[in-house]
């Protein structure tokens, strides 16, 4: 498969809506027998041959009828519209799979999904403090999400619990949280009280660096 000189880094959310631990990551059904959720990441430091795209953030809205790996998923990308004509097209390439090993993460994402709907701009909010489990997304008019710690449910103490994925696709380690989410663009769903992943990740054509 052909690769290109690219890489992103930056913080990394995946919230959806299962319960906490998403069933996924242990090769798992989704937790209501369908998947709703969405990745999202602020780019620290990054970039697609000699275009930069350091501080850009996107997001992906998906939906599938059931387990991923079975495919016939559908997915929204939304971009950060501070994005310039170069930026956008450098995500494409890179959220397309087509500069990607087989086996990394937008690879297998270009084969478990047949519907990806127009692409949408938006300005965004990012807030992120993996350590706290504390986070917040907003793609205006399109995507809210909210993180915060499990709760204890007889005390109200926050709950901690890591996933380490030693060969993970999506990421190495990441905390696990509570999320709420609302999609409002072509990918509709509430969710309250559901599946988050916070993690520091670093993607290369190759797979995960970090």
């Amino acid at each position: 498969m052909a690769t290109s000189d690219w890489r992103l880094e930056g913080e990394w959310i995946k919230n959806c809506n299962c319960a906490f631990g998403c069933p996924c990551d242990f090769n798992a059904r989704p937790t209501l027998g369908y998947c709703k959720g969405l990745v999202g990441m602020r780019i620290t430091k990054g970039h697609f041959e000699g275009t930069r795209l350091d501080g850009l953030v996107f997001a992906v809205t998906v939906d599938f009828p059931g387990a991923l790996h079975e495919g016939n998923g559908q997915m929204q990308p939304i971009i950060d519209e501070r994005a310039t004509p170069e930026q956008r097209e450098a995500l494409f390439s890179i959220m397309s799979g087509k500069h990607s090993a087989e086996g990394t993460l937008f690879h297998i994402f270009s084969l478990i999904v047949t519907k990806i709907h127009d692409p949408v701009f938006a300005p965004f909010e990012f807030s992120f403090d993996k350590d706290g489990r504390v986070a917040r997304v907003v793609a205006k008019g399109l995507l809210e999400t909210e993180v915060e710690p499990i709760k204890n449910p007889v005390t109200g103490d926050p709950h901690r619990i890591q996933v380490v994925m030693p060969e993970g696709f999506e990421h190495r380690a990441a905390e696990i949280a509570s999320a709420n989410i609302r999609s409002t663009g072509a990918i509709k769903f509430d969710t309250a009280g559901s599946h988050s992943s916070l993690a520091n990740v670093v993607q290369t054509p190759e797979g995960v660096a970090a």
